[in-house]
């Protein structure tokens, strides 16, 4: 287990070695966390509109029930497709970056919206199996929600690479899903090791700047100093921001490297190579 963690945390210290190149990488998670934020704000007004029609919260009509659905797919089909669309950008300039060149965020956004129709069909995917495992939550009750769960992680870890298969490829949604899954089973081991680590780390370290703003802001509310309040609020709000940028960043730059070398089966620059090979053990 120890083993498996320090060679993970080897990939991490690489992928972070690639970032602090390449600060601008950062950009990709900012922007997309703004762009979500533009699509929860523009579908907020609308549902709570359906939501309290005839003054009643709940819609209990047919079609209330019908465009609450139509409206919630909608909602995930918009997330989706702003997650993966700046996530295509991001793990474009991570591949141009572990190939040496210097991406600029407008050549690494113009890959993206070169593949925006492609991105867009697999968000449609996506949001379906959302609506899908959502429906099972909702009418199973707690078994739905372990089923729900089990179902949830299984997607996860098979469409693991499908943007780095739409960034690196000319292929559609169905078939990137498939090369995905197909990749992760030819190489399954520890690859995945890596971001679950680099979840762990980063999930701490947001625990511990919650746990200290709140220190902090309980020190400065018993001081009755208002200015000291506001200090420790954006301090420690900004750290957590950053702190979830940097992770954004780096699990980028990681499916980049990873997918890069599955695929080519060779030397990505900023890798140790022997890490890179344990990170892909071949199934037995």
């Amino acid at each position: 287990m120890f083993e498996r963690l320090s060679r993970s945390w080897t990939l991490v210290k690489a992928s972070a070695a690639v970032l602090k190149q390449d600060r601008k990488l950062l950009l990709f998670p900012l922007i997309s966390a703004l762009a979500m934020f533009a699509v929860l704000v523009s579908f907020a007004l609308p549902v709570l509109g359906l939501m309290f029609m005839n003054g009643s919260p709940r819609m209990v009509s047919d079609h209330g029930s019908i465009t609450l659905y139509v409206v919630a797919f909608l909602f995930y089909l918009s997330q989706y497709f702003v997650i993966f669309f700046f996530n295509a950008a991001l793990v474009a300039a991570a591949m141009a970056r572990l190939n040496g060149d210097a991406p600029s965020v407008r050549d690494s956004l113009k890959v993206a919206a070169s593949k925006w129709a492609s991105i867009l069909g697999y968000a449609a995917i996506a949001a379906t199996v959302g609506m899908v495992l959502r429906a099972i939550q909702e009418r199973v009750g707690f078994v739905g929600r372990i089923v729900a769960g089990l179902l949830g992680a299984g997607w996860t870890i098979a469409t693991y690479l499908v943007v780095p298969v739409l960034v690196a490829r000319d292929v559609g949604p169905v078939e990137a899903v498939k090369e995905s899954a197909l990749i992760l089973k030819r190489t399954w081991g520890e690859n995945l090791a890596g971001q679950a680590g680099m979840g762990a780390v980063f999930g701490v370290l947001q625990f511990l700047l919650i746990v200290l703003g709140a220190g902090l802001m309980f020190m400065a509310i018993s001081a009755g100093s208002a200015i000291l309040l506001v200090l420790c609020t954006v301090v420690v709000g900004g750290a957590i921001l950053l702190s979830f940028l940097v992770h954004g960043a780096l699990s980028g730059i990681y499916a980049a490297a990873l997918y890069r070398y599955a695929t080519q089966n060779g030397n990505t620059q900023g890798f140790d190579s022997d890490a890179m090979r344990l990170a892909f053990v071949a199934k037995n």
